[in-house]
């Protein structure tokens, strides 16, 4: 068995990284090249002061609190998010009737752009932490709900049968095969997710339904033409999103070690 060298291991971070640090590299340089005007550097910042802007909001005690009310309200809907739709996504793809009811429902809100969300729930739950979390669940949930429907609706008919023939119930034939053939629709559904649950944070405090967070940072900073505390934002959020997908992919990798494959048929 040949062992494998440290770029066919690591081929695709290496890549990854080196693309990004191109990216940052030609976004200070090229500037360089052409002067601007005073007009100019209202609409445009270099890497350097986007990360001075980031030392400055360190050091002035902002980024914390903000980075930690709109990590708490991220994580708080993307969690009621996974938590109603696993399953109710596996309800849905076992059971007719569960299907037929919700399915209605479920196309509906999800054909429906969350924005138009966002006057109700300020009415009904206020400026604040609350608003952000709903936000972010209404936008987290259909996602996974529906690609985990997908997922159980396309699990291994011959497992089951085979599993049910020895007498299985039905909550072992979810645990035991179709949770188990549902993994990759499920991982799918998480990392759209993560996507929309980081556009709720960033739709809800850029439009009123919070007066603290990294997009209220933002917000105040556009009003006023700080164009590098809007890129510093944009890049904190970037990176969450980057990370959180990293780790959804180290999930997706050790559960595949695993994961059940699909039988043979001759």
């Amino acid at each position: 068995m040949t062992r494998k060298t440290f770029w066919e291991t690591n081929e695709p971070l290496i890549l990854g990284v080196g693309f990004i640090v191109l990216v940052i590299v030609l976004w200070q340089i090229v500037p360089s090249f052409f002067t601007m005007s005073k007009g100019m550097k209202l609409f445009f910042a270099t890497p350097t002061m986007v990360f001075t802007a980031i030392g400055d909001l360190i050091a002035s005690g902002k980024l914390w609190p903000a980075l930690r009310f709109s990590s708490s309200a991220f994580a708080a809907g993307l969690a009621l998010a996974i938590v109603a739709a696993l399953p109710l996504g596996v309800l849905m793809g076992r059971s007719r009737l569960m299907n037929e009811l919700f399915d209605p429902f479920v196309t509906a809100i999800n054909a429906t752009p969350r924005l138009v969300f966002l006057p109700l729930i300020i009415i009904w739950f206020g400026i604040g932490m609350t608003s952000v979390i709903v936000v972010v669940f209404i936008g987290a949930l259909f996602p996974l709900l529906i690609n985990t429907y997908e997922g159980v609706k396309n699990a291994d008919r011959l497992l089951i049968n085979v599993v049910r023939s020895y007498g299985a119930s039905e909550w072992d034939i979810n645990r035991l095969v179709v949770i188990p053939n549902s993994l990759p629709y499920i991982i799918s559904g998480l990392r759209l997710a993560i996507g929309r649950a980081v556009l709720g944070v960033v739709v809800a405090e850029f439009f009123g339904g919070s007066a603290k967070g990294i997009g209220v940072i933002m917000v105040q900073a556009s009003s006023s033409f700080q164009v590098d505390l809007v890129f510093a934002g944009l890049i904190i959020f970037m990176a969450l999103s980057l990370v959180l997908t990293g780790i959804v992919r180290a999930i997706e990798t050790r559960f595949n070690r695993w994961r059940p494959e699909k039988a043979k048929t001759f």
